[in-house]
């Protein structure tokens, strides 16, 4: 019973990054190549699930603008 709601956990965790990829490229209009790089870049997919719990109880605008604001403040700290 622990393992399947691990499971679930697990896979609701994997549809939230799927869904984000997916939207943040219709967005933006990139692929789904384009949209991982810039993930993999900003490190967009460790705070997905760092803050898996807050995030998938929102509306996809709000996540997408999560994302542009996470991206944003990376590319501002390289600078």
């Amino acid at each position: 019973h622990t393992l399947s709601i691990k499971h679930e956990r697990q896979r609701t965790r994997y549809r939230l990054f799927s869904f984000s990829i997916e939207q943040y490229g219709k967005k933006h209009q990139l692929s789904g190549d384009e949209v991982v790089s810039l993930f993999d870049r900003y490190e967009v997919l460790p705070y997905l699930k760092d803050n898996f719990e807050v995030l998938h109880t929102q509306g996809h605008q709000w996540l997408m603008e999560e994302i542009d604001e996470l991206i944003k403040k990376h590319e501002e700290a390289t600078v």
